[in-house]
């Protein structure tokens, strides 16, 4: 089980090459985080893998399923997407938003089943927001919020998550308990989690796998130690640095200089 991509080329409007002839296998049980600088095309593969991008080119596959050319329905019921910026309808509850979650599969008419039901109420539970169940999302803080869209992704019931910038706008204590929850998705639920992220450091914690996005394309691909190197900075994001182990885990972790800086004063 994987979502392989092959020769995928994608774009807006006067731009149609933001990423170009992308091949990828999103491996099945991982942790995969695509990195890279503002406008290396990493939310732009993100949004075409989740049809809401046609691309120019390529094939996209998941377990079999041709993403491409399959109803938005069979693709829901496979891979869950949470956008960076995901639009509240004025005035709904936060059950109401998770169970927005079941729609894929549901009838037409949207009724509820007895499983729908539980998986709802265990979405709630599992993420930890039943004091929140009847607010208005839109009321909800930045953290909270995000809480409810993972359980809205959690009721989706998918063998796959795929979240772009699931940490933007957020501060340091709710970033780690976004990417907690990511680790609690892909080792407790068994879901292939693939996700986008700013922050290199943060990335290479939670990471079982990086891929390293520059100019469209893909730059680098492996373990974050594989990834994550003074070369690999230094060509994409045209700084230098210092790549130290974390001192709780051992992860690479990243400290980033300016090229001004001489090497007697890091």
């Amino acid at each position: 089980m994987s979502i392989v991509l092959s020769g995928v080329s994608a774009g807006y409007g006067r731009n149609p090459a933001v990423i170009n002839n992308i091949d990828l296998t999103i491996r099945e049980g991982e942790i995969t985080v695509f990195i890279g600088p503002n406008g290396c095309g990493k939310s732009t593969l993100l949004k075409t893998m989740a049809r809401l991008l046609k691309p120019r080119s390529g094939r996209i596959n998941v377990d079999g399923l041709d993403v491409l050319s399959s109803s938005p329905k069979a693709v829901a019921r496979t891979l869950a997407f949470l956008p960076q910026e995901p639009l509240v309808p004025t005035g709904i509850s936060v059950e109401q938003m998770v169970g927005y979650g079941r729609a894929p599969h549901q009838s037409l008419l949207g009724f509820r089943s007895a499983r729908d039901v539980e998986l709802i109420d265990q979405a709630i539970a599992t993420v930890g927001i039943e004091h929140l169940r009847d607010r208005p999302v839109a009321e909800l803080s930045g953290g909270q919020r995000q809480s409810a869209f993972f359980a809205m992704v959690l009721a989706q019931d998918t063998p796959y998550a795929i979240l772009d910038e699931p940490t933007n706008h957020l501060d340091i204590t709710h970033q780690i308990d976004v990417l907690e929850q990511i680790r609690r998705l892909n080792s407790d639920h068994k879901k292939t989690t693939l996700v986008v992220l700013h922050d290199l450091n943060l990335a290479a914690r939670y990471a079982d796998r990086l891929v390293l996005f520059n100019n469209g394309a893909v730059f680098a691909d492996g373990t974050p130690e594989q990834v994550l190197t003074p070369a690999n900075i230094a060509d994409v994001f045209a700084v230098d640095s210092r790549i130290l182990a974390e001192p709780m885990g051992g992860k690479p972790l990243c400290v980033p200089y300016p090229r001004s800086v001489s090497e007697t004063e890091r």
